[in-house]
């Protein structure tokens, strides 16, 4: 399957990673008579078991359904989290409250978040007044990281928000980034979607578009 999620640095990945790297030391140490029978149990060993990891990913990655709309029925409350604007100001996720919003969990390491920030842009100037879109970097370096990020992805219109903490990737049990949460103009949590999404789609719009006030849409498509 093409990796549409990004698990993070090296720092943040899974222990399996750990885990392969403490086989392949294991393998090095050892008597020259013993190290052709550890070779091969450990090896095998190994070769399960990242076999197996590779089987749990991929059957996860499935169920995740990487890249689509899933509805939250009912919807739920969001979390009450704080971050801030670019210039510091604090901001949390009851100011998107009135319309309806779409929160996008990103960073500036993220290849599938850099591949779909251009849609998500697409997505605020189609539906300018009528929808938000909020996209809140996960970066821990602030905006001193996002700016220049910004400046050469000419994405300057996409309200840019900052949580250097992660305090809103984990609010969300975010798996990875991208991951994105819609909220209604009550500001609960009515869908999410997990990995790169292409926003402007035929196939999201009509996810997107039933939330919209009605008011709103016609006066956002002239």
């Amino acid at each position: 399957m093409r990796r549409m999620i990004a698990a993070g640095p090296p720092a943040k990945r899974p222990p399996h990673i750990a885990l392969a790297g403490g086989l392949a030391g294991g393998l090095a140490g050892g008597s020259a008579g013993g190290r052709a029978f550890g070779f091969t149990w450990f090896g095998t060993v190994a070769i399960v078991l990242l076999l197996a990891l590779a089987t749990a990913t991929a059957a996860g990655e499935e169920r995740i359904r990487l890249g689509e709309f899933i509805p939250v029925n009912p919807p739920q409350p969001a979390p009450e989290i704080a971050f801030t604007d670019t210039a510091g100001k604090p901001a949390s996720l009851g100011d998107f409250e009135g319309k309806p919003a779409v929160v996008n969990l990103w960073a500036t390491w993220c290849q599938p978040c850099i591949k779909e920030m251009p849609s998500l842009a697409r997505l605020q100037a189609r539906f300018a007044g009528a929808l938000r879109v909020a996209a809140i970097s996960e970066d821990h370096g602030g905006w001193k990281q996002v700016g220049p990020f910004i400046a050469k992805m000419k994405l300057d219109q996409l309200p840019i928000y900052l949580d250097p903490k992660a305090d809103v990737a984990h609010a969300f049990h975010a798996p990875g980034l991208p991951t994105s949460i819609v909220l209604d103009a009550k500001g609960r949590v009515v869908g999410r979607v997990e990995g790169g999404a292409e926003w402007d789609s035929a196939k999201m719009l009509s996810a997107i578009e039933p939330l919209l006030d009605s008011g709103a849409l016609k006066k956002a498509a002239r």
